[in-house]
Protein backbone atom coordinates (compact mmCIF):
# COMPACT_ATOMS: atom_id res chain seq x y z
CA UNK A 1 0.00 0.00 0.00
CA UNK A 2 2.77 2.49 0.93
CA UNK A 3 4.74 1.52 -2.17
CA UNK A 4 1.74 2.10 -4.40
CA UNK A 5 1.07 5.47 -2.78
CA UNK A 6 4.72 6.47 -3.11
CA UNK A 7 4.70 5.40 -6.77
CA UNK A 8 1.80 7.80 -7.28
CA UNK A 9 3.93 10.64 -5.88
CA UNK A 10 2.86 10.57 -2.22
CA UNK A 11 5.90 12.00 -0.41
CA UNK A 12 4.58 11.11 3.04
CA UNK A 13 4.19 7.44 2.02
CA UNK A 14 7.76 7.44 0.74
CA UNK A 15 8.91 9.10 3.98
CA UNK A 16 7.26 6.25 5.91
CA UNK A 17 9.16 3.72 3.78
CA UNK A 18 12.38 5.60 4.52
CA UNK A 19 11.68 5.62 8.27
CA UNK A 20 10.89 1.91 8.19
CA UNK A 21 13.79 0.69 6.04
CA UNK A 22 16.37 3.48 6.18
CA UNK A 23 18.14 2.29 9.35
CA UNK A 24 18.74 -1.20 7.91
CA UNK A 25 19.95 0.34 4.65
CA UNK A 26 22.39 2.57 6.55
CA UNK A 27 23.70 -0.29 8.72
CA UNK A 28 24.27 -2.42 5.65
CA UNK A 29 26.10 0.16 3.52
CA UNK A 30 28.14 1.38 6.50
CA UNK A 31 29.52 -2.13 6.89
CA UNK A 32 30.26 -2.32 3.18
CA UNK A 33 31.95 1.08 2.93
CA UNK A 34 33.52 1.48 6.36
CA UNK A 35 33.01 5.24 6.56
CA UNK A 36 29.96 6.98 8.06
CA UNK A 37 30.19 9.90 5.63
CA UNK A 38 30.38 7.58 2.63
CA UNK A 39 27.50 5.55 4.05
CA UNK A 40 25.35 8.67 4.42
CA UNK A 41 26.13 9.69 0.83
CA UNK A 42 25.34 6.17 -0.31
CA UNK A 43 21.99 6.06 1.48
CA UNK A 44 21.08 9.46 0.09
CA UNK A 45 21.88 8.33 -3.47
CA UNK A 46 20.07 5.02 -3.03
CA UNK A 47 16.96 6.73 -1.66
CA UNK A 48 17.04 9.33 -4.42
CA UNK A 49 17.25 6.51 -6.96
CA UNK A 50 14.38 4.75 -5.18
CA UNK A 51 12.21 7.87 -5.32
CA UNK A 52 12.93 8.35 -9.04
CA UNK A 53 12.28 4.69 -9.87
CA UNK A 54 9.63 3.57 -7.40
CA UNK A 55 6.98 3.53 -10.11
CA UNK A 56 9.05 0.83 -11.84
CA UNK A 57 9.07 -1.35 -8.70
CA UNK A 58 6.93 -4.38 -9.60
CA UNK A 59 6.97 -6.27 -6.32
CA UNK A 60 9.20 -9.14 -7.43
CA UNK A 61 10.92 -8.75 -4.06
CA UNK A 62 10.12 -6.87 -0.88
CA UNK A 63 10.66 -3.13 -0.85
CA UNK A 64 13.35 -3.65 1.79
CA UNK A 65 15.23 -6.05 -0.48
CA UNK A 66 14.93 -3.63 -3.40
CA UNK A 67 16.30 -0.77 -1.28
CA UNK A 68 19.21 -2.93 -0.10
CA UNK A 69 20.02 -3.77 -3.75
CA UNK A 70 20.03 -0.05 -4.58
CA UNK A 71 22.26 0.56 -1.55
CA UNK A 72 24.67 -2.20 -2.54
CA UNK A 73 24.90 -0.83 -6.07
CA UNK A 74 25.61 2.68 -4.81
CA UNK A 75 28.15 1.34 -2.29
CA UNK A 76 30.00 -0.44 -5.10
CA UNK A 77 30.14 2.80 -7.11
CA UNK A 78 31.48 4.73 -4.13
CA UNK A 79 33.94 1.98 -3.27
CA UNK A 80 35.30 1.89 -6.83
CA UNK A 81 35.68 5.70 -6.96
CA UNK A 82 37.47 5.89 -3.62
CA UNK A 83 39.48 2.68 -3.63
CA UNK A 84 43.15 3.36 -2.84
CA UNK A 85 45.69 1.89 -5.29
CA UNK A 86 46.83 -0.60 -2.63
CA UNK A 87 44.50 -2.24 -0.09
CA UNK A 88 44.91 -0.98 3.45
CA UNK A 89 44.61 -3.49 6.23
CA UNK A 90 42.08 -2.72 8.90
CA UNK A 91 40.28 -0.11 6.78
CA UNK A 92 36.86 -1.73 7.05
CA UNK A 93 34.29 -0.42 9.51
CA UNK A 94 33.66 -2.33 12.70
CA UNK A 95 30.36 -4.12 12.84
CA UNK A 96 27.46 -2.41 14.62
CA UNK A 97 26.66 -5.01 17.26
CA UNK A 98 23.36 -3.58 18.47
CA UNK A 99 21.37 -6.51 17.14
CA UNK A 100 24.11 -9.16 17.33
CA UNK A 101 24.84 -8.44 20.98
CA UNK A 102 21.25 -9.24 21.89
CA UNK A 103 22.07 -12.85 21.00
CA UNK A 104 25.21 -13.06 23.12
CA UNK A 105 24.38 -10.64 25.93
CA UNK A 106 24.98 -11.96 29.41
CA UNK A 107 21.73 -11.67 31.36
CA UNK A 108 23.59 -11.15 34.64
CA UNK A 109 24.71 -7.59 35.21
CA UNK A 110 28.26 -7.94 36.40
CA UNK A 111 31.48 -6.18 35.38
CA UNK A 112 33.32 -9.43 34.62
CA UNK A 113 30.51 -10.56 32.32
CA UNK A 114 30.46 -7.18 30.57
CA UNK A 115 34.21 -7.36 30.01
CA UNK A 116 33.94 -10.86 28.58
CA UNK A 117 31.08 -9.78 26.33
CA UNK A 118 33.09 -6.82 25.02
CA UNK A 119 36.07 -9.07 24.36
CA UNK A 120 33.87 -11.60 22.56
CA UNK A 121 32.29 -8.88 20.42
CA UNK A 122 35.77 -7.54 19.61
CA UNK A 123 36.85 -11.02 18.56
CA UNK A 124 33.73 -11.38 16.42
CA UNK A 125 34.43 -8.01 14.81
CA UNK A 126 37.98 -9.08 14.01
CA UNK A 127 36.75 -12.38 12.56
CA UNK A 128 34.23 -10.58 10.35
CA UNK A 129 36.89 -8.20 9.07
CA UNK A 130 38.89 -11.19 7.84
CA UNK A 131 36.04 -12.48 5.66
CA UNK A 132 35.88 -11.73 1.94
CA UNK A 133 33.32 -9.00 1.16
CA UNK A 134 30.62 -11.34 -0.23
CA UNK A 135 30.82 -13.71 2.75
CA UNK A 136 30.73 -10.79 5.18
CA UNK A 137 27.80 -9.26 3.32
CA UNK A 138 25.85 -12.53 3.33
CA UNK A 139 26.59 -13.13 7.02
CA UNK A 140 25.41 -9.63 7.97
CA UNK A 141 22.25 -9.84 5.89
CA UNK A 142 21.33 -13.21 7.40
CA UNK A 143 22.52 -12.94 11.00
CA UNK A 144 22.03 -9.21 11.64
CA UNK A 145 19.22 -8.21 9.26
CA UNK A 146 17.51 -11.64 9.41
CA UNK A 147 16.79 -11.81 5.67
CA UNK A 148 15.87 -15.03 3.89
CA UNK A 149 18.25 -16.81 1.51
CA UNK A 150 16.09 -15.72 -1.42
CA UNK A 151 16.19 -12.07 -0.32
CA UNK A 152 19.96 -12.19 0.16
CA UNK A 153 20.37 -13.87 -3.24
CA UNK A 154 18.41 -11.05 -4.82
CA UNK A 155 20.57 -8.42 -3.13
CA UNK A 156 23.96 -9.87 -4.01
CA UNK A 157 22.97 -11.21 -7.42
CA UNK A 158 23.47 -14.90 -6.69
CA UNK A 159 21.36 -18.01 -6.28
CA UNK A 160 19.99 -19.10 -2.90
CA UNK A 161 22.30 -22.12 -3.16
CA UNK A 162 25.31 -19.82 -3.57
CA UNK A 163 24.11 -17.79 -0.58
CA UNK A 164 23.97 -20.97 1.52
CA UNK A 165 27.52 -21.81 0.48
CA UNK A 166 28.82 -18.31 1.22
CA UNK A 167 27.05 -18.28 4.57
CA UNK A 168 28.41 -21.70 5.49
CA UNK A 169 31.97 -20.64 4.63
CA UNK A 170 31.52 -17.43 6.63
CA UNK A 171 30.16 -19.31 9.64
CA UNK A 172 32.98 -21.87 9.44
CA UNK A 173 35.63 -19.14 9.26
CA UNK A 174 34.07 -17.24 12.17
CA UNK A 175 33.77 -20.41 14.25
CA UNK A 176 37.44 -21.14 13.59
CA UNK A 177 38.43 -17.62 14.58
CA UNK A 178 36.34 -17.81 17.75
CA UNK A 179 37.47 -21.32 18.73
CA UNK A 180 39.08 -20.05 21.96
CA UNK A 181 35.69 -18.72 23.08
CA UNK A 182 34.09 -22.17 23.12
Amino acid sequence: MLVRQAALGDKSAFAQLVRRHGPALYRYVLRLLGDPSDAQDCVQEALFSAWKNIAAFRGGSTIRTWLLVLGRNEAQKISQRRRPPFPQSGSRAPVDFDRVSAHVRNTHADPEGDTLENELLGALDAALLQLPERQRSVWMLREVEDLSYAEIASIIGASPTAVRGLLQRARTAIAGSLEEWR
